[in-house]
């Protein structure tokens, strides 16, 4: 399974809203929407910092739940496979690819789509990956049963769920492709 990281070049990889105290990174996204108009980070929404952190709240009690080992407070980002759709979210993308095999497992969470809308109480449409999160061999056996979200819907026709979308909740591989 390779996984995938898209940035943008001016910034580098691996560079997360979350590790920054919340006033600056507001101020990070109102320079993206001044600077970087054309960019998918500047149409967030004024809550878009708070809502994260919730989430991220969400996914590291539920990581937990399933004894996941967690060595940093917030996750890095990443996508199984090639996505289309988020190699056009910056006006000058790089990525970074990494096989699984190079992570610790125990230390990959996963959602079945983006994590927001995964676990956001007002998308209900009864899908069994709703307001779930899986370890490696739990999203191999969806996977196995859905594909990957980016080959049936890229472009969000079907619903939220674009990409899988990884979490990261060590900096040990990830320190090799900064």
């Amino acid at each position: 399974m390779i996984l995938y990281h898209y940035f943008d070049r001016r910034t580098g990889p691996f560079r997360t809203l979350s590790d920054l105290p919340e006033d600056e990174a507001k101020a990070l996204l109102e320079e993206a929407k001044r600077e970087r108009p054309g960019s998918q980070c500047a149409q967030r929404h004024d809550k878009y910092v708070e809502y994260r952190h919730n989430c991220e709240a969400i996914l590291r009690r539920e990581f937990t739940k399933k004894g996941g080992v967690i060595r940093r407070q917030f996750p890095h980002y990443m996508v199984v496979g090639h996505s289309p759709w988020l190699s056009t979210w910056y006006e000058n993308c790089g990525v970074v690819k990494i096989h699984a095999r190079e992570f610790d497992l125990q230390t990959l969470s996963f959602t079945y789509g983006d994590s927001m809308p995964t676990f956001s109480p007002t998308i209900n449409d009864g899908r069994e990956y709703r307001h779930q999160l899986y370890t490696y061999d739990e999203i191999l056996t969806v996977i196995d049963k859905y594909g990957l979200p980016q080959d049936w819907n890229d472009d969000g026709s079907r619903g939220p769920e674009r990409y899988i979308e990884v979490h990261v909740w060590s900096d040990e591989t990830i320190s090799l492709y900064r």
